[in-house]
């Protein structure tokens, strides 16, 4: 019986989960589900539809549904181009079926703030700014989301970025650019005079 270690390749882990190892594809969720979980996050906006993207990704990949061959690539740009194709998916339902927030008895909606530490004021503005910069990048087109998400936050290369997304390196490169100057637009329209 093999032994799992860190440096256990991901292509023997996947062979070992088929096979039955449930260590093996622990240590797989393990290795890919927190840049996964992140990816799916900032390209979906809300954490419950980033959970079920993951999930649907190593079902998937347990299940075989979706197969990874690993003469065309790693793992992870894999899973990334998966998660991808599932939030296409879902944003697609999702336009068609928009949920507003249900007021309260006041007819207010309800916000909520979480503070933590010692300086409250600080750590509000730092949400506020970090939510601003996703909601900047929610607005943006999902191309330019994908390629924008792939590049500054999982720093993938273009020729990574080209094979998750299924398009050519001067594509990512044209859709990078244009998506820094849209998001940088965004963010500049509701920076402070």
């Amino acid at each position: 019986m093999m032994t799992i270690t860190p440096e256990t390749a991901d292509h023997e882990l996947l062979r070992l989960t088929h096979a039955g190892r449930a260590d093996a594809f622990t240590a797989l969720y393990r290795r890919h589900q927190g840049p996964l979980y992140r990816y799916a996050l900032m390209r979906c906006g809300a954490p419950e539809m980033a959970a079920d993207v993951v999930q649907e990704a190593f079902m998937g990949l347990l299940t075989q549904r979706f197969a990874f061959d690993p003469l065309r690539g790693q793992l992870q740009h894999f899973l990334f181009g998966v998660a991808r194709n599932l939030a296409l998916k879902l944003e697609e339902s999702r336009q068609r079926q928009v949920a507003l927030p249900e007021p309260d008895e006041d007819g207010e909606l309800e916000l909520d703030v979480a503070v933590d530490g010692a300086e409250p004021l600080a750590s509000l503005l730092g949400n506020e700014a970090a939510e601003e910069v996703r909601r900047a990048l929610s607005l943006l087109p999902a191309h330019y989301r994908d390629v924008v998400i792939l590049y500054e936050l999982h720093e993938l290369s273009y020729q990574e970025i080209a094979t998750v997304c299924q398009v050519d390196i001067g594509t990512v490169r044209s859709r990078l650019s244009r998506g820094r100057a849209a998001l940088a637009k965004r963010l500049r329209a509701h920076a402070p005079a």
